[in-house]
């Protein structure tokens, strides 16, 4: 375990923290699987990085928990793990190391607010004076969502789409905050080449053998990329995608930073043809800010992310589906761009964040009990 601190980072006086407009000291807790950023798959760890470089933009100071190199603007980091303990992800002992190694860094940080993106570290948020915000960036129905449940008042839940909070209205939400992405690094081109894309996790809620079925529908075809690194997905592959390839349908492998955006760039549309009710897809904003457009099932947070007819096209079957993917040049490719811009660039999630903590800090922490000091607040 180590720590890097900035030596210019000065602490903030009790007059300052009074200001509404003053800059904040923010805790930020992430999950320890993956570097900041992540050098391939991490979706959370992508958002968190992102998140804590536009903080600090913003003029905040944040004092980062996660594991590895740091890689971000955080004027503090402290690492729990040298090496992130990526072949470990799903055991219990890494989180529970992550979630005290966080206590004890926060207890004496001095922050204003805690951002937690773990699963176990909220549970240690009555302990602290300070409040604590939890994003769900995970299910939130089943086993999650009931221990999401009970957690109450203790902490302050933020959504990352309303249709996450739809789903589970019992839990103590305060705000919703859509993902977000650099949309400046993800380069925009308008000509597009003939193939569709699907990038993703490979398991039957993503749905990529409908993707490839769809694909050949249309007489296109379709690269697939995603991570086959836990048992689950290499099963799945093998036994339900594998048998599909080839006849226009090519495995590219893991798609690392920079070939993501080279895939990203160049096709026709990305297909999201998702079985579950996904609570944000990071690759739908990602697609459009390379002016790709998207075909998607309408489920979870789709029609939140989709402008329908606009950036592509949401539908019910799929056979509407397969007719999307066959429509996908008649979307223009800069209404794509202009619309991840609006809705998903970094600099809009960071603001949203900064809306959620100043509106806690003013508010104070929940009673140690664990009693809602912020039903107000809650939607």
């Amino acid at each position: 375990m180590s720590s890097t601190r900035s030596s210019s980072a000065a602490a903030l006086t009790a007059l300052d923290r009074g200001r509404t407009d003053a800059p904040l000291r923010i805790g930020m807790v992430a999950p320890p699987w993956f570097s900041l950023p992540p050098a391939g798959y991490g979706g959370t760890e992508a958002v968190v990085a992102g998140l804590v470089d536009k903080l600090v933009e913003r003029g905040h100071e944040v004092v980062l928990v996660g594991a590895g190199v740091n890689g971000t603007l955080a004027q503090e980091f402290h690492a729990v793990y040298d090496v992130p303990p990526t072949e470990r992800l799903g055991e219990p002992l890494p989180e529970a190391v992550t979630a005290a190694y966080a206590r004890q860094v926060l207890a004496e940080a001095g922050v204003d607010v805690v951002h937690d993106h773990t699963l176990a570290g909220p549970l240690l948020a009555t302990g602290r004076t300070a409040p604590t915000v939890v994003t769900m960036h995970g299910p939130v129905t089943g086993e999650c969502g009931r221990y999401h449940e009970l957690l109450g008042g203790t902490v302050s839940m933020v959504a990352i789409s309303d249709a996450q909070r739809r789903l589970n209205p019992r839990i103590a939400w305060c705000d919703t905050v859509h993902n977000g992405i650099d949309v400046a690094s993800f380069p925009f081109e308008p000509d597009k080449d003939d193939y569709v894309l699907w990038i993703g996790r490979f398991s039957p809620d993503k749905a990529p053998d409908l993707a490839i079925q769809a694909a050949r529908r249309t007489g296109r075809p379709i690269l697939l990329a995603g991570k086959l690194n836990e048992r689950a997905e290499r099963e799945y592959f093998d036994a339900v995608v594998a048998p599909l390839l080839g006849d226009g349908a090519e495995y590219v492998g893991e798609a690392d930073a920079v070939i993501k955006r080279e895939l990203f760039a160049s096709a026709a549309c990305l297909a999201f043809p998702i079985q579950w009710e996904e609570p944000f897809g990071m690759v739908m904003a990602e697609a459009m800010a390379c002016g790709t457009p998207v075909v998607a099932m309408r489920r979870g947070s789709v029609p939140e992310v989709v402008a329908d007819g606009v950036t592509g096209y949401v539908v019910d079957t799929m056979d509407d589906f397969a007719a999307g993917v066959e429509r996908a040049g008649e979307i223009d490719p800069h209404e794509c761009r202009r619309h991840a811009l609006e809705r998903f660039d970094l600099s809009v999630m960071a603001a949203g964040y900064e809306r959620v903590y100043r509106s806690l800090v003013d508010v104070g922490a929940p009673d140690g009990d664990g009693t809602p000091t912020l039903q107000a607040l809650a939607a």
